[in-house]
């Protein structure tokens, strides 16, 4: 087994379940390696915590751009709430607009974790410019902050209400 998927492996030793799976994420993306090739060897697996391992990486995707983007999904996906569509590219006419953190493209509504970095200043005219293009397509973002994420069923709601209003497209 080559070493960068046995770090994959051993991180997803890690207890609880959820910040296994936020070290799993973070590991592959900084890397840029595959999650099939962790998932294949997962199967596997042997040992104490063979179980919470095959877990964590059936739950890892290897796509957040944060770790509070990977304990959002798997808010999502532990809820009713159908399963958006993660790091989705938005196209307008062929042409790229935006990536969106998760998005529902049928609803054209998307979903940003707002962290800190955010607010830089240095950010700001970028994510303005960001949402003032997903906005002229007619999409429509919900902005999940760290006090919604300790507030779930609050955010659940406001995504379900959103999924359920009429589209203007």
């Amino acid at each position: 087994m080559t070493g960068w998927i046995r770090t994959a492996l051993d991180l997803a030793e890690i207890h609880p379940l959820d910040d296994a799976v936020v070290a799993v994420d973070a590991f592959l993306v900084a890397t840029r390696r595959p999650i099939a090739e962790v998932r294949a060897a997962a199967t596997t697996a042997t040992g104490r915590h063979c179980r919470h391992v095959r877990r964590v990486i059936a739950l890892a995707d290897g796509l957040a751009g944060s770790p509070q983007e990977s304990r959002l999904r798997l808010l999502l996906g532990r809820s009713d709430v159908p399963t958006p569509v993660a790091q989705h590219k938005v196209l307008e006419d062929g042409q790229f607009l935006a990536r969106v953190d998760f998005a529902w493209p049928e609803h054209r509504l998307a979903l940003e974790y707002e962290g800190t970095w955010h607010g830089a200043p240095q950010q700001v005219p970028e994510d303005r410019e960001r949402l003032n293009s997903l906005f002229a397509a007619g999409w429509r973002v919900i902005f999940v902050t760290q006090d919604d994420l300790r507030r779930p069923e609050r955010l659940l709601a406001r995504i379900r209400a959103a999924l359920s209003a009429p589209t203007f497209a």
